[in-house]
């Protein structure tokens, strides 16, 4: 999605540089720092979840026009109750969401687990990235809750508006798919610059350019950032037992997706 939103609004004649697209992370520190004034790592994780809300105030203040900020955080509160991405600094959300029997490979492979390790951190209420308090990480900590929470604190919140984006269908009816979020925004539609925004990032040409030049956002213990984008891979990776386990926890929201039939069987 960043990288199709980066293309559309480009006019050049190629994709745009996999390593030059602006990484503006609702939980960087840098960004969090240079707002606040203040050094987030002389601050506790309670302080700084409570000025996280004031420093984006600060940032659509300050905003010239509309700015994409990527966040991985739940919509969650802190800990005086306020939430965590104010609505008046929010116009609306675009909420990306893939079947969770794929996410765990694709997570697994991702953050250097086992598929159960994988499995088990997506059930996990308590889970969170750069959540080590003896690690010093560029990134604040991200409450993720488990793979269901997550989408439901989204999807159940009634203050910022919110238009859902599945995987499958960005992969399956891209110009659509791409076309209903752009609406959503309040976008231009055309459709030769939706589709020439999605050929220059289709995941075969990221894919490419990581092989060609690497990617700076590669984790570290993974051998890849763009590495397979299959649509059901799980069906040949997962074992029974796993696909029970992950039905398990995440079937009512399964359901809720379209992800899951009434009668149980995978879509």
């Amino acid at each position: 999605m960043r990288f199709f939103l980066s293309n559309f609004e480009s006019f050049g004649d190629a994709p745009t540089d996999i390593n030059r697209l602006a990484d503006i992370s609702a939980a960087s520190r840098h960004l969090f720092d240079g707002v606040l004034g203040v050094e987030s790592s002389d601050m506790i994780q309670d302080e700084i979840e409570r000025y996280r809300p004031w420093v984006y105030r600060q940032i659509a203040i300050r905003a010239q026009q509309p700015l994409f900020l990527k966040i991985h955080d739940a919509y969650t509160r802190t800990d005086r109750g306020e939430p965590l991405i104010p609505a008046e600094a929010s116009q609306s959300a675009i909420y990306l969401v893939r079947n969770p029997l794929d996410v765990a490979i694709s997570f697994a492979h991702h953050s250097a687990l086992t598929l159960n390790g994988a499995i088990d951190r997506m059930a996990d209420e308590t889970f969170a990235f750069s959540s080590r308090p003896e690690h010093m990480y560029m990134q604040l900590k991200q409450r993720l809750l488990t793979w269901s929470g997550h989408v439901q604190s989204w999807l159940d919140q009634d203050a910022i508006a919110v238009h859902v984006m599945r995987y499958e269908d960005m992969r399956g009816e891209p110009l659509e798919t791409f076309a209903g979020a752009l609406r959503f925004l309040g976008m231009d539609t055309d459709a030769r610059r939706i589709q020439r925004a999605l050929n220059f990032s289709s995941f075969n040409v990221l894919r490419d350019q990581e092989k060609a030049a690497g990617f700076r956002e590669t984790p570290s213990g993974a051998r890849a950032f763009f590495r397979s984008g299959r649509v059901g891979e799980w069906r040949e990776v997962l074992t029974p037992h796993q696909v029970a386990r992950v039905l398990t926890d995440h079937g009512a929201v399964m359901r809720r997706l379209g992800y899951l039939s009434e009668n149980g069987n995978v879509q």
